[in-house]
């Protein structure tokens, strides 16, 4: 059975710079967020190598900070590469989504076919 984790993978590092553009946040509390939203399939795992690779495309960047409850924590910020990236990767959903939901929830028998 295909896993909610493999539907996502191609739209999961758009959805981690749009909460980093939203909120600078830490790693954890990025997983988080990410099951508040209802994506509880993604893993730290998942996320941690996101995060790098966004790091090595540099459009996110890191920074160690202190903290209240225990060792310091890496916190991520958006730069200005990542900002114009998230901008292109929402258009291109936004071009695939509705079209995506349609074939997936409506009679495609009849689509495309001409009337005699």
């Amino acid at each position: 059975m295909l896993k909610r984790t493999q539907l996502l993978k191609g739209i999961m590092e758009a959805c981690i710079l749009k909460i980093i553009n939203d909120d600078v946040i830490y790693g954890y509390e990025l997983s988080e967020k990410l099951q508040k939203f209802g994506l509880d399939a993604v893993s730290e795992g998942t996320i941690y190598p996101i995060l790098l690779r966004l790091q090595k495309k540099n459009y996110i960047c890191s920074e160690k900070r202190a903290s209240d409850f225990g060792p310091r924590r890496k916190y991520y910020f958006i730069t200005e590469e990542g900002k114009e990236a998230l901008k292109l990767m929402i258009e291109e959903w936004d071009k695939i989504a509705d079209p995506i939901h349609t074939i997936l929830k409506e009679d495609t028998q009849h689509v495309g076919k001409g009337t005699d």
